[in-house]
Order: structure tokens, then C-alpha cells, then sequence
């Protein structure tokens, strides 16, 4: 049976990506690579990020598999409804099953299916996907309604999804992920070349405990689940054996979530020998002395320490649960440990007022990042946060030619608004730093661009006044269509 898997992403088509330049691989589809390796199904990776949408069709009609996995979430959307609707549309692929999976697809199933995949897989999906393989392969006794998270149409093209799945409990299980199929050097030239060091990275759980509303949980759930320590370091010493890449990028939503897992990580890497330098991202009620001092030991050089705003009031309506003063004190402990520290900023959330922005720039400027990212808010299918700014939906465009990304919904200001309260925010914190470095040209410069940035911010408040974009929908403001996306009633497959 010939299997293939891929993503559909493409960095050519993706002009702030190429500008930022920090391209990772999925590890999704590596980790499925090499559980249905180890289960005795050989596959083929076809690693999009550096090739294009032209490449991929030819490869397929070269390929000609019986069965491609495309991992699927909110940015690749559109390109995978394209890629499904090219193998469905081509005779030599006719045989050719179409399987997704990945975070965008659990609470889209029933329209991805309707456009022309064959079957979604919900949630964690090594073992569904062996079993999936296996009934198309035909070694299987188990009928498609007895293969747990999995979602089809039938012959008379109703909508089924099977029982949920149980979590993987035993993250050691896991194989190594097949970082082989792939080349991986075109990652590392792309860092190098932009940055000065390679990256690769590294998943060392699945799920997050925590229940903050704008966080999609879709794949791994609102869980805890760890590899334990001795698993991922012989991850790395694998990495360290193939590889010459000079950082590690751990994508775990909190990677100091557990403090007695972390010492043990340093233990690990002190009894083997193995060095490392690495970045990960934690949270402040999750930080110390003691944890900040572990991560210096074991090779941090940058953590990330979500706050998404400045404002208390802010924080507590995300269901975020930790303390603004907090944030700030773990920002400056860790910089003063001669640690990086970077930090997270959301603006445009349901009823931020401008006194709460003003408030983050104060944030900003009292902790000091050396780094932090500052993005729009945007409503993900599945959040608390979507449900919360549904009825403020305006107009959207069909499902097939939107993502969560495109939702408009009513916030205080005007959307145009956010855009110079980002400027205003950015130029701040330049402002603070070039005060601290005694950089009068800067200072002068980067005080200038707040002015401009809080003259852009006063018209758009102004002109919110009478914009339609910043009040409720009237008989007259074209409201949203019903998100047929959400299938009001799914046909539940009992569990076998």
C-alpha cells in the first residue's frame, strides 16, 4: 500500500513568513511517519515548505498513492481544500484516499468532507490512523464504525463520527519522529541565513492544562501528557547524531509546567553529557528562582512568558489565571538571570477599551522584553472566545473560502483601530529601551512615531462613533450567515 503524507503549506506563498524567516516542519506528520513505519507501513513524506502547490500535484501524479494524510490547521486550509479538490478532480488519482487531520479539522469535519475528503481524523491520530491504513489495506476485521476518532459520509452520504478516541497515555510509545523523510537542511540553511544559527524542534508533551478561552485545544485536548525526560534526551542525541543544528525550539504550550519533570531534565543532560541551547515557552505561576536557575542549567537561552495584555481585567476575562505583577516580576528575573525573555501581546479583545492598551504599554515598558509578538485578536472554531464573539459576527464569507483568520466580529474600535494601537504599543517599548541606552536620537524618533500612532487611534475612535464595524448589527447591517461549519446534530457511531 503506498502512503503518503504532507501539510500544504508553502513558504513562497507566505510573504510575512519569508520576511520573518523561522520555518518549522509539522511534527505531526513526522510522528505519524514513523508510528505506521514501526507498525510495518513504509510511507513517503512530501515536505511542501520549500517546494510549491505545482510541485506537489506532480509528485502525485508520479506517486500515485493509495492514501495521503494531509495535516491540516487554519493557515493551510485553503490550500488543502485545493489539493483535495485537485486528487478528487484527476482520473490517475481516482483510487487515491484523502485523509486530514490536524487542529482545524475537528470542529470543520462534516464540510471538508462534504468538499471531497474521504475521511477526517479527530484529535491524537497515530493509533487511528494505523487503524485506518489497516482497514483500507484490508487487514483488518474492524468495520469503518468501529475505528474510534474518525469521521466519514456513508454510501447515502450522511454524516458519521465514530467515538472519540482514548488519549495515548504512555508518551514513550512514541517513536522518534521521522525527521529522515524529510530534508531537513533546507530548514537549516533558511535559519542560518536569516538569523545566524539553525533550529529544529522538539515536542516533549501534548495537551495544556490550562482553560484560557482564545487557545484551541483541538487535537491534544485540555490535558497534561509528558515523554518523560530520559525519552526526549535520547531524541536529542539522535538530533545531535544526524545533525549539525545549533538550537532547539521546544513547542510545548508550558514547558515548566512541571517543576519535578524539568530537574529531571537537567539530571538527564548532566549524566549523559549532553549540551544544548534552547528556547521554550512557560507561564509566570509556572516560574521561580529555583525553575529560572533549572533553565539556565539545562541550556535556555529564551523562554517565552504569555500575558497576552497588560491589563488585569483583560487577563481575567481570557480565563488566563495569572497576575500582571507576577508576569512582570518572571520577565525581569529572568533577564536579570541572563536569560532572554519574550512575552505575548493580544490586542482587539471583546471589550478592550483604550484605557486597557494604554495599560499594556505600561506593561511592556515595566517588564522589558527582550522580545514580545503582537497580533489582532482573531475567534478560532471550538474556543470559548469564539462562542463569546459569535453573535458579534459580521458578514462572512463562504466557508470554503475563508479561515477563523478573515472573521471580523464587533470589538470597541474600529478594526483599522488595532493597527495603530499595535504601532503605538511597538514604538513605546522602542522609546523605553532607547531612554534606557541613553539613545537620544532614537528616543526622539520612536516618541514621534507614538504620536502618530495615538493620532491614528483618536480618528478611528472617532470615526467608530458612526461606523458600522464598532456597534450591534441593526435590521439594516448585513448579520451573519449560520456557520454550517458546526453541524447543529452529528450522528453519533455508538463505541464498539
Amino acid at each position: 500500500m503506498k502512503i503518503l503524507f504532507t501539510h500544504a503549506y508553502f513558504l513562497e506563498e507566505d510573504a510575512k513568513e519569508k520576511e520573518i524567516m523561522k520555518p518549522y516542519v509539522p511534527l505531526g506528520i513526522l510522528y505519524l511517519s514513523a508510528w505506521l513505519e514501526k507498525h510495518g507501513y513504509p510511507n513517503q513524506l512530501f515536505d511542501s515548505t520549500f517546494s510549491s502547490f505545482n510541485t506537489l500535484k506532480e509528485y502525485l501524479m508520479s506517486f500515485r498513492p493509495d492514501a495521503i494524510g494531509i495535516y491540516t490547521n487554519l493557515m493551510t486550509k485553503l490550500n488543502v481544500l485545493r489539493l483535495v479538490q485537485f486528487v478528487k478532480a484527476t482520473p490517475e488519482l481516482s483510487h487515491t484516499k484523502v485523509i486530514l487531520g490536524g487542529p482545524e479539522v475537528r470542529n470543520h469535519a462534516q464540510p471538508f468532507l462534504e468538499h471531497g475528503a474521504d475521511f477526517i481524523v479527530i484529535g491524537e491520530g497515530e493509533q487511528t490512523m494505523q487503524e485506518l491504513v489497516e482497514y483500507l489495506d484490508g487487514k483488518t476485521d474492524r468495520s469503518l464504525d468501529q475505528i474510534q476518532g474518525i469521521a466519514y459520509l456513508d454510501s447515502q452520504r450522511e454524516f458519521k463520527q465514530t467515538a472519540e478516541r482514548a488519549k495515548l497515555k504512555d508518551l514513550d510509545q512514541l517513536p522518534i519522529p521521522n525527521r529522515k523523510g524529510i530534508n531537513l537542511q533546507l530548514y537549516f540553511d533558511a535559519w542560518k541565513g536569516k538569523h545566524g544559527s539553525s533550529a529544529i524542534s522538539i515536542n516533549t508533551m501534548r495537551g495544556c492544562p490550562y482553560s484560557c478561552k482564545w487557545c484551541s485545544k483541538a487535537v491534544y485536548g485540555q490535558s497534561y501528557r509528558r515523554r518523560s525526560p530520559e525519552h526526549v534526551v535520547n531524541e536529542i542525541e539522535d538530533i545531535q547524531r544526524n545533525y549539525q543544528v545549533d538550537t532547539i525550539w521546544f513547542v510545548d504550550d508550558v514547558f515548566t509546567v512541571s517543576h519535578q519533570w524539568l530537574k529531571r531534565f537537567d539530571e538527564v543532560l548532566r549524566e549523559r553529557g549532553v549540551k544544548i541551547s534552547y528556547e521554550c515557552i512557560s507561564r509566570s505561576d509556572r516560574m521561580d528562582e529555583n525553575v529560572i536557575a533549572l533553565l539556565k542549567s539545562s541550556g535556555c537561552f529564551r523562554v517565552w512568558i504569555g500575558a497576552e495584555s497588560g491589563s488585569q481585567k483583560i487577563i481575567d476575562k481570557m480565563d488566563r489565571r495569572v497576575d500582571v505583577e507576577q508576569v512582570r516580576s518572571m520577565i525581569r528575573q529572568t533577564r536579570k538571570a541572563g536569560i532572554q525573555a519574550g512575552t505575548f501581546i493580544m490586542v482587539g479583545y471583546p471589550d478592550e477599551t483604550e484605557a486597557d492598551i494604554v495599560e499594556t504599554a505600561r506593561h511592556l515598558k515595566e517588564s522589558n522584553p527582550d522580545y514580545f509578538t503582537i497580533t489582532v485578536t482573531y475567534p478560532i472554531t471550538g474556543t470559548g472566545l469564539y462562542q463569546e464573539a459569535e453573535p458579534e459576527f459580521f458578514q462572512l464569507l463562504p466557508w470554503e473560502k475563508r479561515t477563523d483568520r478573515d472573521i471580523n466580529f464587533r470589538r470597541t474600535y474600529p478594526r483599522r483601530y488595532y493597527d495603530y494601537a499595535i504601532r503605538f504599543l511597538i514604538s513605546e517599548l522602542d522609546a523605553h529601551k532607547a531612554y534606557e541606552a541613553r539613545n537620544l536620537k532614537k528616543y526622539l524618533r520612536s516618541k514621534y512615531r507614538v504620536l502618530k500612532a495615538r493620532a491614528g487611534m483618536l480618528l478611528y475612535r472617532i470615526k467608530g462613533l458612526s461606523d458600522p464595524g464598532t456597534v450591534k448589527p441593526s435590521k439594516d447591517t448585513p448579520k451573519a450567515k449560520p456557520d454550517r461549519s458546526r453541524p447543529a446534530s452529528l450522528k453519533q457511531v455508538p463505541q464498539a
